[in-house]
């Protein structure tokens, strides 16, 4: 069933139907709080620029991650591989013990980094601009690391394709 709507007649739930149409690869996005290691399923996760290389995060400010990663000044953004749908459900906050899965590792920053992920960006905080119910976290990228190899984890209207 094809959806349409203009103007008023978009609302939150045909926003977010539109958005599922876009196939996107799924990032963890981690920090490192006073607390211990943090992180959530950062669907958003985007570049900025390459010069100086520049990442961005967007973060719900009801997520309690956003905390850590302001205080803390860092960030990581870690690119999973296909099979790894667990974890990132996990950190879609449908799990515990997120930290307890896998093997982590640090960088530059001290941001947690999952070593099976495809690629990491490490960043340190530049910029935060608050928009609607969120934080737009733009990060310095200070590490990175990638595999070279493997398939990454897909969400696509609404669900995980590659598990």
């Amino acid at each position: 069933m094809t959806l349409e709507a203009t103007g008023a007649d978009i609302d939150i739930g045909k926003f977010w139907k539109t958005l599922g149409e876009r196939p996107i690869g799924a990032t963890v996005v981690t920090a490192r709080g006073a607390g211990g290691p943090v992180g959530f399923l950062g669907l958003s996760a985007a570049h900025v620029t390459a010069n100086p290389p520049t990442m961005l995060v967007s973060i719900d400010r009801k997520t309690s991650a956003l905390t850590s990663v302001l205080e803390s000044g860092h960030f990581a953004v870690n690119f999973l591989p296909e099979g790894q749908a667990a974890l990132a459900n996990m950190f879609g906050g449908k799990g515990e013990k997120v930290f307890a899965e896998g093997d982590w590792d640090t960088l530059a920053t001290g941001a947690p980094v999952f070593n099976a992920a495809l690629g990491v960006f490490d960043c340190a905080v530049d910029k935060v601009v608050e928009h609607g119910d969120i934080s737009i976290i733009i990060g310095t990228v200070k590490g990175v690391r990638a595999k070279g190899d493997g398939a990454p984890l897909i969400f696509f209207r609404g669900k995980f394709l590659s598990d």
